[in-house]
């Protein structure tokens, strides 16, 4: 196939992009500067220069090729204060892609999450239904990517292949600068490696090469409105990644209370203290997909996630 990916030089984006060309598919990538071009090119890819504001791009790389993978989003805008905008551009890029496949039956594959699917529980493919409720951090922006994830969904009534692959909240691997490393980066700044209250919620994870190869599996055979899960780990306790942070980096290892969590954790503390467990049983039998990636631990005792420029 040939497939146009946005986001396609990102954390994700550049783990999918080997992985389709290793399995014989042509790649157009979307980049927004030279930088991301440049990495493009170098991994053997096509490169079209555009945002995802440039709707008029978008439709016709749509147009032109057989399937789409829809990775970016704006993180930058979002974690500034702006994220129902970023949901809102999402949005527009998403319909922009529905109607440019609508009756193709090619298929559409978006990245959404897993995290606050059903605190408290192990969530499955099955939740997260528009007729579900939802906590109320899914308030505002992430009520509005939860609807985005719903439409494209949605698009398989009008005759494309749409998936929604649900990324749990640490995608780790040498490289990672997502959760994970800012709480590597906090404990060192904070000289105690934290965790909320007793540190026994959860959160599910997955390799980030497992990952790329959920996307492509989805890619080429997921059936029209799908949602799948790609988590590897079904739930890590955070106290457990607080443990092996501590150890790395030689700090005590402490409780922070829910009160004192805003000043410790910043805009993470919002998203530490959930529960949020998550199965990817359906699929795995669906698509058989196997990950074998190391687990979340594993990877941390790799030691990469505590490297330093002088080290």
């Amino acid at each position: 196939m040939r497939v146009f990916i946005t986001g396609a030089s990102g954390w994700i984006g550049s783990a999918v992009v080997p992985e389709l060309i290793g399995a014989g598919h042509q790649v157009l990538g979307l980049a927004r500067s030279d930088t991301s071009a440049a990495a493009l090119a170098e991994a053997g890819a096509e490169v079209r220069r555009g945002t995802l504001d440039d709707l008029d791009v978008l439709r016709s790389a749509a147009a032109e090729s057989d399937g789409v993978i829809h990775l970016a989003f704006k993180h930058d805008v979002a974690f500034s204060g702006g994220f129902e905008d970023a949901a809102d551009a999402d949005r527009r890029a998403i319909d922009t892609f529905g109607e440019a496949l609508a009756g193709s039956d090619r298929p559409f594959l978006i990245a959404s999450g897993t995290l606050g699917l059903a605190p408290g529980r192990v969530a499955t493919e099955q939740d997260g239904r528009p007729s579900d409720p939802v906590g109320a951090h899914f308030a505002g922006g992430p009520a509005k990517r939860l609807a985005n994830a719903h439409a494209t969904v949605a698009l398989a009534d009008r005759g494309v292949r749409s998936s929604v692959v649900r990324l749990p909240p640490t995608v780790h691997g040498d490289g990672d600068n997502g959760f994970v490393a800012t709480i590597v980066a906090i404990a060192r700044e904070k000289g105690v490696s934290g965790y909320i209250g007793d540190g026994a919620n959860r959160w599910p994870a997955v390799h980030r090469s497992d990952a790329a190869h959920l996307f492509r599996l989805a890619l080429e055979s997921a059936p029209a409105g799908s949602t799948l899960h790609a988590v590897a780990d079904e739930g890590v306790p955070i106290r457990s990644v607080a443990e092996v942070i501590g150890r790395h980096l030689g700090l005590p290892v402490a409780s922070i209370s829910p009160d004192d969590a805003a000043g410790h954790f910043s805009w993470l503390a919002g998203f530490l203290g959930i529960d949020s467990p998550a199965s990817s049983a359906h699929t795995r039998e669906l698509l058989d997909w196997q990950p074998t990636g190391p687990g979340l631990i594993d990877d941390l005792d790799k030691g990469h996630y505590f490297a330093t420029p002088s080290t």
